[in-house]
């Protein structure tokens, strides 16, 4: 039962809509009308707001985070099934006919509760894909592509499997963003247009 319910308030925490609510309170247009139409901080900085997009940026990764902590006074088992909620509930919240963000800001805030060191393994790795190619999306695929190597290397061998997952499921969100890096199309960080 505790795990049901860590699930369900992982989900409810994790579709909180930061980024359409921070550009509403904004007065900038509607975020599923510019850019890639999604909800997260990439998208939010396409506004031109880089203060908002930091804000959703943080909003996302800690609404994954306190899931995490909160569920995990229970266990284990909670904790992980918090960060299922939450990254689920941000890339397919309810609220936006589960039409969400793509999940990296989430992801990394669940793994942060989850194991403070894989996130910064995380962090690093971002960093540095980031700072070698900009491209933001790039840079989401790599950190996330060795989360669960860094997380079995930690000893957690079930948090691995699980973040497996939401690293498959993060891919598939990130499909359109594979192509155009395939075909050089892909927007650069930092770059106009």
């Amino acid at each position: 039962m505790p795990v049901l319910i860590a699930l369900a308030f992982g989900y409810l925490l994790g579709s909180i809509p930061f980024g359409l609510i921070l550009t509403r309170l904004a007065g900038t247009q509607d975020l599923r009308t510019i850019g890639s139409g999604n909800i997260g901080a990439t998208n939010v900085l396409r506004t031109g707001r880089k203060g908002l997009a930091a804000a959703t940026l943080l909003g996302d990764a800690l609404k994954g985070t306190v899931a995490v902590l909160v569920a995990g006074s229970f266990g284990a088992p909670a904790a992980l099934a918090a960060a299922l909620g939450a990254f689920a509930g941000h890339v397919a919240p309810v609220w936006l006919g589960f039409r969400g963000g793509k999940g990296v800001a989430t992801y990394l805030g669940t793994l942060a509760g989850v194991a403070w060191p894989a996130a910064i393994a995380f962090a690093a790795l971002w960093l540095g894909c980031a700072f070698a190619t900009r491209y933001s999306s790039a840079s989401a695929l790599v950190a996330t592509a060795a989360t669960p190597l860094v997380l079995i290397l930690l000893g957690l061998p079930v948090a691995a499997a699980v973040f497996t997952g939401l690293t498959v499921v993060l891919w598939w969100k990130h499909r359109e963003n594979i192509a155009r890096l395939r075909t050089g199309t892909e927007g650069r960080i930092g770059a106009k247009g």
